[in-house]
């Protein structure tokens, strides 16, 4: 786990590393602001940090302060049969991508999975889930382009249903002509799903890429104010040096991270440990006495 954590902040240790090259068992709040500043964290969220911390932190006091920043994973009961995940996120965040990826780790879970390409904005969002499936070796429900995304959700879950599968992942489109109309659909879908099975979807997961740190904040909230999320999937972490975004990410939404997606193969998915994530962060701050004494 750590190694895939490491490599996944690989750049945003490197941005760490030129702001404070020499590891120390204390550090002063001038050093950490710059750290936390390049890492790309909400600066408003940096003076909250600061203002609780004395002004030689030691590792144990950041270390609290960093992990209390987190939405805990909240235990999910999977009792349904299919369990149904609408997957949410906008036009180039990495979403079908992540779905085969989840699809992927699902099966090596000795789970059956089905796909449902529920973006039928865009052709191509249609023909790349489809070749998923195929090098997944997957069923898959689609249509052509244009045609009702609702449907396809709803025959999703009837085939699943029928099928006796496990996890339905339903793609969505993440752009239409207007953020209402997108709503209007994104509510739609929902709407359906629960007519083809009570209670569905069961989770709402968004996708985020993480090169784009904080700015993913207000994308964020806005699809939580169309459908309301369940967590997040942050995509890219190994291409960017703002990981510090993933601490303002969940801390101003409320909600949890669920994976995160560091690199671009089908293995490359890993769940998300806000442990280990600080611990990677701070093991590159702090000296490895002060780390094995803590």
């Amino acid at each position: 786990m750590i190694g895939f954590i490491k490599k996944g902040l690989k750049k945003t240790l490197e941005t760490i590393k030129s702001v404070a090259p020499q590891k120390k068992e204390k550090i002063d709040k001038e050093t950490l602001e710059e750290i936390l500043i390049e890492a790309d964290m909400e600066y408003d969220l940096i003076e909250k940090i600061l203002d609780s911390l004395p002004k030689e932190i030691k590792r144990e006091q950041l270390e609290t302060a960093l992990l209390s920043l987190f939405k805990e994973v909240p235990e999910t009961k999977i009792d349904a049969k299919p369990f149904v995940e609408l997957i949410l996120g906008v036009n180039g965040a990495g979403k079908t991508t992540t779905i085969a990826k989840l699809a992927y780790r699902y099966k090596k879970e000795g789970k059956s999975v089905i796909l449902g390409a529920a973006d039928t904005f865009r052709a191509a969002a249609i023909e790349q889930l489809v070749r998923w499936a195929e090098k997944l070796d997957i069923p898959i429900v689609y249509t052509k382009q244009g045609h009702d995304p609702s449907a396809v959700a709803f025959d999703t879950i009837e085939a699943a249903k029928a099928r006796g599968i496990d996890r339905v992942l339903i793609d969505t489109a993440g752009r239409l002509h207007t953020q209402t109309n997108l709503a209007n659909e994104l509510k739609k879908i929902v709407r359906v799903c629960s007519k083809a099975m009570p209670e569905a979807p069961h989770r709402k997961i968004l996708i985020l890429d993480g090169t784009q740190g904080n700015s993913a904040i207000n994308q964020a909230k806005a699809f939580n104010e169309m459908v309301g999320i369940d967590g997040i999937i942050i995509t890219k972490l190994d291409g960017t040096a703002k990981g510090g975004a993933l601490f303002s990410i969940s801390y101003e939404l409320g909600l949890p991270i669920l994976f995160v997606g560091v690199g671009e193969k089908k293995e490359d998915l890993i769940e998300f440990s806000p442990k280990e994530f600080v611990k990677t962060i701070l093991d590159e701050i702090y000296t490895p006495e002060e780390k094995e004494a803590s």
